[in-house]
């Protein structure tokens, strides 16, 4: 059995969870995640947290990036 391939698909899953790691860590500290729009219910030792505002935000600038990275490559053909 060759372990090879496995082993590189390990890897590069590792490396994009420490990027997707690091964002979040960065965008955190730029105050995102406590916009206004985003619901935090406590009650009795019980937080539940509803990131509405934070979730559209990166719903849009996602699909810009998309958009730019899809419309830059059909330029090319």
């Amino acid at each position: 059995m060759d372990f090879t391939g496995f082993g590189r698909m390990l890897i590069v899953v590792a490396a994009l969870l420490l990027i997707a790691g690091l964002i979040m860590i960065g965008l955190g500290k730029l105050g995102l995640g406590r916009l206004p729009g985003d619901l935090v219910y406590r009650r009795d030792g019980t937080t539940i947290y509803f990131p509405i505002t934070t979730s559209i935000l990166i719903s849009i600038i996602l699909s810009l990036i998309l958009t730019l990275i899809v419309w830059l490559l059909s330029r090319g053909k």
